[in-house]
């Protein structure tokens, strides 16, 4: 099984994505990270009232709703698309953590903070206070993780990982914890994406066969083209630095040269094997300046929105990127 189809879970956040990006440009409060308070929406009859917040049932129903809907839709889309045709078999695990350079528990970290943060936008939409609204939020990432883990572990042809639930566990955390105590974001887990250099056709073949042909699937699958990066808000950190407080520092990490899980030897479409020994498979490291698109100050509450959800890509920037083989480089654009 060290040669699986891989799959991911980052075609579904869209999913989530649409309908709560509407809900988050409707809210009437000021931005959570411009404003530098709870977030919660102000309702006081004098300047010595406490803040409090009222929860609207329809929007909690539609909220709950839109949950549970994602869930149960994405249990049945996946089961039909992933499962389907491959064999059922009693529930197990899986080892997978020497796969991928582990680029793979990159993504579901990546993917579940993501979901941490727009569920618990859409959970705030309904009046509910941050605390709890981050807490649910949290939780409704890690659970709509744990429906592909799940199928994983009855399916004959993967099984259920620990190391997958850890990633998405640490994921979900990441953004929990950080809410919990400072109300905001002051680091943030970020994707971006320059295409790797498939240069022979066995290659380029392999990469339709694990990766995809349209460009769309690739963005969202292809390990030797992704970077994930931790970027950290400077100002909020060193506040007496009066460096703009949009600006982030950010640390990357990528892994190229890889055509199969441990190993670039796999099983063409046409049966035949193949083995790319001659591939070198490689770690690299990056430091590059970054933009926290949420404290970009505007009236605008579409733009907010749009700024919200651009938020977890990585800008385009210069970088200084560093090898596991100790071979240094510089970028003017990296991605």
């Amino acid at each position: 099984m060290t040669q699986r189809r891989r799959r991911k879970p980052l075609l579904f956040i869209a999913c989530l994505l649409l309908p709560l990006v509407h809900l988050h440009a409707q809210e009437v409060q000021v931005d959570l990270y411009q404003s530098g308070h709870s977030g919660d929406t102000v309702a006081t009859s004098s300047l010595n009232t406490a803040p409090v917040r009222t929860v609207s049932q329809p929007r909690l129903w539609l909220v709950t709703g839109a949950h549970v809907g994602l869930w149960t839709g994405s249990f049945i889309a996946l089961n039909k698309a992933w499962y389907e045709g491959y064999e059922k078999t009693h529930f197990h695990f899986f080892n997978d953590n020497k796969e991928w350079q582990q680029m793979d528990k990159a993504g579901h970290t990546w993917t579940a903070y993501q979901l941490s943060r727009v569920s618990t936008e859409a959970w705030h939409w309904t009046g509910l206070g941050r605390k709890k609204s981050a807490w649910l939020g949290a939780f409704s990432a890690v659970a709509y993780q744990s429906i592909i883990e799940i199928q994983d572990g009855y399916s004959a042809e993967w099984g259920f990982s620990w190391g997958d639930m850890a990633a998405n566990a640490a994921g979900a955390a990441a953004y929990l914890a950080q809410d919990l105590a400072w109300n905001e974001q002051r680091i943030q887990i970020k994707l971006g994406y320059t295409a790797y250099d498939y240069s022979t056709q066995e290659m380029k073949n392999r990469r339709n066969q694990l990766f995809g042909k349209p460009l769309y699937e690739r963005l969202l699958k292809d390990y030797n083209s992704q970077t994930y990066w931790v970027s950290f808000n400077i100002n909020s950190f060193i506040p007496e630095s009066r460096l703009p407080k949009w600006l982030n520092l950010a640390v990357g990490y990528n892994a190229r040269g890889m055509l199969g899980g441990e190993e670039n030897k796999w099983k063409g479409p046409d049966g035949n094997d193949y083995t790319y020994p001659q591939l070198e498979r490689t770690r690299h490291f990056f430091l590059s300046p970054d933009i926290d698109l949420t404290r970009i100050r505007t009236n605008k509450k579409w733009l907010r929105s749009v700024l919200f959800v651009a938020n977890m890509i990585k800008i385009p920037a210069p970088a200084l990127e560093l090898s596991n083989k100790g071979k240094f480089s510089a970028h003017v654009l990296y991605w």
